[in-house]
Parts: C-alpha cells; sequence; structure tokens
C-alpha cells in the first residue's frame, strides 16, 4: 500500500512537471520569443523642407539635402522644395499631420515661417533651423553659417582693395536673417571708413535676372562704380552681364559669395572682374538632417538634447587666387 502511494505520488509529480514545461495549453511547447514575433519598432519620421532651386546655392542644398537622406535609408522622409513662403508653409503643415517626429526647414523667408515652425515646436517636433533663422526662438538646433563674419570680411576686403576711397554699389538677397545679418556687419565696415561712398543699394533677392534688372537701373543712375558687393555669386552673374552690356567691364570689379565653382575658377584663374569671393557651403543642409538623426534615432531624446548644442555657427573664408584650388570642385553642381 505503502509502495502504491509513492508510485502515485510519483506520477503526479510527473505530470506537473509535464504540463509545466508544456505551459498553460498542455499540449504545446510556449513560443519562443523570435525576432519574427516581436512587432518591428516603427521607422522614425522626419520632414525636410527646403526652397526650390531657383539659384546655384539652393540647387546647392536640395543636392546636398539628398545625399544626406539616401545615407540614412532606416529614416523615413518626406522632402518638399518650395517656391514661396506660402508653399512651404503648407508643405509643413502636411508634415505635420503625417506625423513627422523631427522637422529640418531652411525657410524661404524669416518672417512668414516662424509661427508655423513654432506651431511646430509646441507640438513636441525636433526643429532643426539651417542658415535662415526663426525671427522667434522656436527651433531645438539652429545651424548657420556665419553670416556677420561674411558682411564683415566681405567689405574689409573692398575697403582694402580700394585703399579706402571709392564708390561702392550693394546687393542685397532675399529679407531674412541671413541678409540682415550680412549687410549690418559690412555697413559697419563701410561707415567707419569715410572715404567709401555708397552709390547704389537694391535687392537682388539672390537671383541672377532680378540681380541683372537691378544692376541695370543702378548702372544709369550712378556714372562712377569702382566695386560691387554682390554678396552672392548667383547676383554676381546677373550684376556682370548688366556691367558688360552696358560697355562699362572695364570701371569696376563684382565681390560675390558662396563659393560657386564657376567663380571659383575665376578667381583661380585671376580673372580681373572677381579678385575674391567668400565660402557659404550649402552642404550645411546636410549637417543639419545629420543632427537631426542623431537626436532621434534611438528615442533618447531628450538625453541627447542634454548635450546637443543650441547654436552652431560655421565660418566663412576669403578665397584668393592662392588658395582657391582648395575651394574649386569642378563635379558639384554648384
Amino acid at each position: 500500500m505503502t509502495m502504491l502511494r509513492s508510485l502515485a505520488a510519483a506520477g503526479a509529480l510527473l505530470s506537473l512537471s509535464l504540463l509545466a514545461a508544456c505551459g498553460s495549453g498542455g499540449t504545446e511547447p510556449a513560443p519562443s520569443a523570435t525576432a519574427s514575433t516581436v512587432a518591428a519598432a516603427p521607422k522614425i519620421k522626419i520632414g525636410v523642407s527646403v526652397p526650390a532651386a531657383d539659384h546655384g546655392w539652393t540647387a546647392g542644398v536640395v543636392w546636398w539635402a539628398k545625399e544626406a537622406m539616401a545615407l540614412n535609408p532606416d529614416v523615413e522622409w518626406l522632402f518638399q522644395t518650395a517656391e514661396t513662403p506660402d508653399k512651404q508653409i503648407q508643405d509643413i503643415e502636411n508634415m505635420m499631420t503625417q506625423g513627422v517626429d523631427g522637422l529640418v526647414v531652411l525657410a524661404t523667408e524669416s518672417a512668414p515661417l516662424t509661427p508655423i515652425a513654432k506651431q511646430a515646436h509646441e507640438n513636441g517636433i525636433l526643429i532643426v533651423n539651417v542658415d535662415r533663422g526663426f525671427l522667434e526662438p522656436v527651433a531645438d538646433i539652429f545651424l548657420e553659417g556665419d553670416n556677420a563674419s561674411f558682411g564683415r570680411k566681405s567689405a574689409e576686403f573692398i575697403v582694402d582693395r580700394l585703399d579706402g576711397k571709392g564708390k561702392v554699389v550693394i546687393l542685397e538677397g532675399i529679407p531674412c536673417t541671413v541678409n540682415t545679418a550680412r549687410v549690418d556687419a559690412a555697413m559697419e565696415v563701410f561707415n567707419a571708413n569715410p572715404g567709401i561712398e555708397i552709390v547704389g543699394r537694391d535687392t537682388g533677392m539672390w537671383n541672377r535676372q532680378k540681380s541683372l534688372d537691378v544692376m541695370q537701373n543702378i548702372l544709369v543712375q550712378a556714372p562712377e562704380i569702382d566695386a560691387v558687393w554682390a554678396s552672392d555669386d548667383d547676383m554676381a552673374l546677373g550684376a556682370e552681364q548688366a556691367i558688360v552690356e552696358a560697355g562699362r567691364q572695364d570701371e569696376m570689379w563684382i565681390l560675390g559669395g558662396a563659393g560657386m565653382k564657376d567663380i571659383v575658377k575665376r578667381v583661380m584663374d585671376k580673372d580681373p572682374m572677381y579678385p575674391a569671393d567668400i565660402t557659404y557651403p550649402p552642404s550645411m543642409i546636410a549637417t543639419g538632417i545629420q543632427m537631426a538623426v542623431s537626436v532621434l534615432e534611438d528615442g533618447n531624446r531628450e538625453e541627447i538634447m542634454k548635450f546637443m548644442p543650441q547654436h552652431l555657427l560655421i565660418d566663412v573664408e576669403l578665397i584668393l587666387p592662392e588658395n582657391a584650388k582648395r575651394h574649386y570642385f569642378p563635379d558639384s553642381v554648384f
């Protein structure tokens, strides 16, 4: 009898062991947690909104943006270019509707884009602002070229080459923080040199055709011009066309800006129309895109933002015949 009780107890223990091994179903082993049974983590979604490639520098921006996005295939990208602020606002609204985690924005113009950027920021979307700043501090990260240095170094070169005395034309760009910083810094230098006379000042909107039209009017109004500060290489080419068509190419020279390969080549070849240029790389959009990815990709945004710089300033450099080869990239789109 004692032996029977022992056998029964042993059988019960064996049954309990089998049930534990088989799981609650009692007949099938419990499935193991494999990669195929765990839902894949959703991709992060980042919107990139930039101006349309309506001149050389923005064409470079579009090219570099696509290069940077291609390096990050695990991100779901929403990419749009815009010809106007209204179109860019609409693009960003659509991106917000689609649930982006972050936005990388190079504004067509600063003022109109500030409210929609502020709205996105208040909705918890990471904002990386590149080049043209918003009018309120709504960006989590702001990356720009040193536009004050751009204006100051350009003006100092002009003053030095004119030996402190000459008649100068200023062509401004699109109304935005970039243009304001450049022009304000340049004017500080010009105003500190009483021998410099500003004989014409208008906006070429960073556009070759607009600059051609504006320069044609200035040439009629200003019979004497020694130098043109175009503040952008596309505007420089438009101004040059007007100067050549007026037959006044031997009277003046031009300083543009941004390092367009065609202008850099002419500096390198010591073309008298272009004694110098100044850097302002469109590749900064790729830097902004990569920063957005690095903040968002592992879900550690709050921790990463504790040490991420909120404002990054890229220095600019004068391009002269002796260093132009270092800045000349013949295969570049810009």
